[in-house]
């Protein structure tokens, strides 16, 4: 098994056909999706996804903290009901259990790099570089596109040019790739490789043609942001807020359970004036407070890098809300769409309509195959 992110950037398959599986255990829920190559073409097999609750005597929807083998038990029985038949998988890993860095380093030369860049990575690790499996890549300065005063080349106290690299770390606690090694030994699955799901998020959705876009990412417990420059990352943030707030906060409100709040999130359209104000009300309290942070983070990254961000892209189990779409559009000052991750792979027509409402839950499974595709 392989922790590595110095292939991010593929974008070609290789001509070989075979099945592989990739697999987003989420704080709610698991997903995989199984995808073949055909015609150098990746192609959906199958796809599934399984509430986590419910393997703890909990609600659906409620985000977990698990045991190993609960979180095994629920993918072998996710495997069974989605008719897996793929043994090679991928595994993402959740973005709350990394660390990711971009540190910037006075070289670009590899063997100088290979030797600085872990004794600098761990000034952003707070613990032990023993503690965690730790990868670098060099960030493409293709990404770059327009120059501003910071890309200008730094000198140093004699006048000479100093070669500046940005650098991308991750880190990811051993005791967290135990925790996935032992999930996988527990199941039929072969495990390839570890991937952040950042990462694979990022696949699922763009390429490097793709301007600056801002991913929103609203999980159960967390909502994760990553802006985008034409498939590099220049910033990451992580929200402490959910679509599980939102539930909490509906049956706090209007003192029903937790399954009946979620139920009444799901049906409720947001942006319907015919709605319950009251259920809306609950909802904007945890929307406002994403989008506000979402907006601190689009102007932190326009000061730096003196560009806007050209469209925000909403995924995750909260971008299934009735009506966030059009709430969305007056909070934010550029374009904002729906992630369709589907949209990569070819799928039977009477399935499109099915893929197009599931399609913001999947990205980062839909990912982690399509890595497995490229490296296979």
């Amino acid at each position: 098994m392989a922790f590595s992110i110095s292939n991010i950037y593929k974008n070609l398959f290789p001509p070989k056909d075979q099945s592989f599986l990739g697999v987003d255990i989420g704080a709610s829920s698991i997903k995989v999706v199984q995808l073949t190559r055909r015609h150098s073409r990746a192609v959906l097999e199958t796809y599934g996804e399984i509430a986590l609750g419910p393997y703890d005597g909990k609600e659906m929807g409620k985000a977990m903290n698990l045991s190993s083998d609960k979180i095994a038990e629920a993918l072998t029985d996710l495997c069974r009901e989605s008719s897996v038949t793929a043994k090679q998988s991928a595994v993402a890993i959740p973005f709350l259990a990394s660390l990711v860095s971009l540190i910037e380093m006075p070289t670009s030369d590899p063997k100088q790099l290979a030797q600085m860049v872990p004794i600098e990575a761990r000034k952003y690790i707070p613990v032990p570089i023993s503690e965690v499996l730790l990868d670098w890549s060099i960030v493409p300065k293709e990404g770059k596109l327009y120059p501003t005063y910071a890309d200008e080349p730094k000198q140093d106290q004699r006048g000479n040019k100093i070669d500046k690299t940005d650098v991308m770390v991750v880190a990811i606690h051993n005791d967290t790739v135990t925790k996935y090694q032992e999930i996988g030994a527990k199941t039929s699955l072969i495990t390839a490789f570890y991937e952040i799901e950042m990462f694979s998020t990022i696949r699922a959705l763009l390429d490097q043609n793709s301007k600056s876009v801002m991913i929103v990412d609203i999980g159960a417990g967390t909502t994760k942001l990553y802006v985008v420059e034409r498939g590099v990352i220049r910033n990451t943030h992580l929200i402490n807020r959910g679509s599980q707030d939102i539930t909490l906060a509906i049956s706090n409100a209007l003192s029903v359970p937790f399954a009946d709040a979620e139920k009444m999130k799901r049906d409720t359209d947001i942006s319907s004036s015919q709605s319950d104000r009251n259920v809306i009300g609950m909802v904007a309290l945890t929307l406002d407070y994403i989008f506000a942070e979402a907006n601190q983070v689009l102007l932190s990254y326009e000061k730096k890098y003196g560009k806007t961000v050209d469209q925000v892209m909403l995924i995750g189990g909260g971008a299934l809300l009735k009506g966030i779409l059009p709430t969305a559009k007056k909070s934010f000052q550029t374009d904002v769409a729906i992630g369709e991750p589907f949209s990569k792979v070819e799928a039977p027509a009477f399935l499109q309509d099915v893929l197009k409402s599931a399609n913001p839950e999947f990205s980062v499974a839909v990912g982690a195959a399509l890595r497995m595709l490229q490296e296979t």
